[in-house]
């Protein structure tokens, strides 16, 4: 498993998302931007190297938080009709540290 090891860094998986299509990641960083409404939403996350999309159906963290966050990488996701390319679903439990 490529979360078996600690997490992934973003840039890794922007440059090749087919390598971590449909697969189980660990990210972590801080969370830039936040939209969510009802337990549902979506925020980003920045690690340094890069940032990606997270969609969650727990509810979003706030802006600025520091966060790690289990789950898995779908390729050309769509969101309220926008696509946000490589993206991470939710999928199993979400650190703020």
């Amino acid at each position: 498993m490529l979360s078996g090891c600690g997490s992934v860094r973003i840039n890794r998986i922007l440059a090749d998302p087919s390598r971590y299509s449909n697969r189980s990641v660990s990210v972590e960083g801080r969370v830039v931007s936040v939209v969510g409404a009802l337990n549902m939403g979506l925020y980003e996350v920045d690690d340094g190297t890069g940032r990606i999309f997270v969609v969650s159906t727990r509810g979003v963290p706030t802006k600025d938080a520091r966060v790690k966050v289990d789950g898995t990488v779908q390729p050309g996701i769509n969101v309220m009709g926008r696509s946000l390319g490589t993206a991470i679903k939710e999928s199993g439990h979400r650190v703020r540290y």
